[in-house]
């Protein structure tokens, strides 16, 4: 899910000019992921290599109590990022003309998010 239009509305309400923003994730079974946003394409090519990369079923895994997502869904969080630094100027998130900001659920079934949003600056 693209999360960088609500980062950019919680940069507004600051009223920071020039800085860093920090977008943290907490949890360990989601990640943040700056990506291109333009052609969902890209995203559904990096979707289908993480999940080749970290299968679901792998004999190898212990942690299965919550289902066979769970662990690969933690892997999958470890090999991305739980947090992301996004400078701002004139008020504005600095990204490049194709990036956006995407909290990845690793999980199938649907879970709440919480991320917290540092903002630093003048």
């Amino acid at each position: 899910m693209e999360i960088t239009d609500a980062v950019a509305r919680e940069l507004a309400r600051s009223k920071l000019t020039t800085g860093v923003a920090t977008v943290f994730c907490r949890h360990t079974s989601c990640s943040l992921v700056l990506m291109e946003n333009a052609d969902p394409s890209a995203w559904q090519d990096l979707q289908g290599w993480l999940d080749r990369l970290v299968p679901e079923n792998d004999r190898h895994f212990e942690h299965t109590l919550e289902g066979p997502d769970d662990m690969p869904s933690h892997i999958k969080m470890v090999l991305t990022h739980s947090s992301e630094n996004i400078p701002f100027g004139q008020g504005r998130l600095l990204l490049g003309t194709w990036q956006g900001l995407f909290l990845w659920e690793h999980r199938h079934a649907p879970h709440e998010r919480e991320l917290v949003l540092t903002f630093v600056g003048e």
